[in-house]
């Protein structure tokens, strides 16, 4: 699984894509930050909160992720090296983890940089540290895990076709329709009454939940979850077209 791991990460870095994404999100976020004058504006905003950037990266997360994912498996099943890679000593389930691990970590690279938001906005207020470090600190929990689910979604999306393009078009709808169509859902007016409790369902609520500071063992479990359904799935599917 090692071996794997360290085999996702060198291609990703292997070629300008790993450096254009990262570079791509960091960009974006920048320019809706601290650029563009509007809602998302620090400077703006007349708060020393990163409350702006928490909104956006989950967007941003949508479309950056599913571009990482995937070529994960659609490479492999596109050059007919999955049954070559099963050959050797690795179970399908270490292969699966392998390469999530290894996309993953990527994730959580793009974020690192990011970090430095916390320094500007503890510069920035007034007294100097006047932010609330329980939400900041929860919010990139809750980053964390909103990466963790989106790319086991990213891996499960790469194991349904051969075309880089078709898997990243795949994850991306998935992904919208976890995070931001369930939570839809729930304001539709349906037999006169509003189904709220659909709300509980999307990634959403629960990415809500822990960006509040507040670590809640049922938002935990949720994404958990949410990560294990995935990739087992992409394993079902995997394991379909091997047999």
């Amino acid at each position: 699984m090692k071996a794997i791991f360290l085999k996702e990460i060198n291609a990703f870095f292997s070629s300008t894509i790993g450096y254009l994404v990262i570079g791509i999100f960091l960009l974006i976020n920048g320019l809706f930050l601290w650029v563009f004058q509007g809602d998302f504006n620090i400077l703006d905003y007349g708060f020393a909160s990163l409350s702006p950037f928490f909104f956006i990266a989950p967007w941003i997360f949508i479309f950056l992720i599913p571009a990482i994912t995937m070529r994960s498996f659609s490479e492999e099943i596109k050059q007919g090296t999955l049954e070559l890679l099963l050959t050797k000593p690795i179970t399908l389930t270490n292969l699966i983890l392998g390469k999530y691990l290894g996309t993953f970590f990527l994730v959580v690279l793009a974020l690192v940089p990011t970090l430095l938001y916390i320094y500007t906005i503890d510069e920035l207020g007034k007294p100097q540290g006047n932010f609330d470090s329980g939400a900041t600190l929860g919010s990139y929990l809750g980053l964390l895990f909103l990466g963790a689910v989106y790319t086991s979604i990213g891996l499960f999306a790469s194991t349904l076709s051969k075309n880089q393009i078709v898997a990243f078009i795949i994850a991306v709808v998935i992904c919208f329709l976890c995070y931001f169509g369930v939570e839809g859902l729930s304001t539709i007016n349906l037999l006169g009454s509003d189904i709220y409790a659909l709300e509980y369902l999307g990634i959403s609520y629960h990415y809500k939940s822990i960006s509040r500071g507040v670590v809640d063992t049922r938002d935990l479990i949720y994404f958990v979850s949410f990560i294990f359904l995935f990739l087992y799935l992409a394993k079902l599917n995997l394991k379909r077209q091997t047999s």
